[in-house]
């Protein structure tokens, strides 16, 4: 039996790379081949690929209150689906150019919710969508203090409208099981503190 990951990216062969579409994102179409499982090289086929960046996504918990800070924002993907289109999510943002991504995540944390994080935990890394889009995501729990959590914020001039909402865990996670949180970062961040959240409230 035959053991994964016998290739790798120079087992790809590009043979034309184009910018088919520069706005807010970018559009590139690929003609490319690679090696089959079965030892054939791939007929050379196209590809469109969206360039999008790396993002910072965080879950603010307070282990001695148990509860969370989820943000409410409207999402145009979400437009049309049998649902609303404003979803609650955690603290997120673009890496920019240098930043880490722990950086990241406290910039975010101040921009989007009032929150710095002490400590800040790391979650996984995980590629959103990699059928068609380069963005990886670091995933982080940030330890805060929800006392005086919630309100109004985000970027007027990036035209940000947030509101965060102070939700106990417990809710937070029965909002995964009823489909009323449905974007992946949020379902992992709340899964991942449903397995570590006794260890979290007696270490953090």
């Amino acid at each position: 039996m035959a053991k994964p990951f016998q290739f790798n990216a120079d087992d790809v062969n590009v043979e034309k790379r184009e910018t088919v579409f520069q706005g807010f994102f970018r559009m590139d179409k690929l003609w490319l081949t690679h090696p089959r499982f079965d030892g054939r090289d791939m007929p050379v086929f196209t590809r469109e690929l969206f360039i999008r960046g790396d993002a910072t996504c965080v879950l603010p918990y307070d282990p001695e209150r148990d509860e969370v800070v989820l943000l409410e924002q409207f999402r145009l993907g979400a437009l049309g689906r049998d649902q609303s289109p404003w979803l609650l999510e955690l603290v997120a943002g673009m890496n920019e150019d240098g930043e880490s991504p722990e950086e990241v995540a406290q910039r975010e944390g101040q921009e989007e919710a009032g929150l710095t994080f002490e400590p800040l935990e790391k979650i996984c890394d995980y590629l959103v969508s990699p059928g068609g889009s380069t963005e990886m995501i670091h995933l982080y729990c940030g330890c805060v203090s929800t006392a005086d959590a919630g309100g109004l914020y985000g970027m007027e001039h990036e035209h940000e409208d947030i509101r965060a909402h102070v939700v106990s865990s417990d809710d937070a996670i029965a909002m995964i099981h009823d489909g009323r949180i449905n974007n992946a970062a949020a379902i992992i961040a709340l899964q991942w503190l449903e397995l570590n959240r006794a260890r979290l409230r007696k270490g953090w």
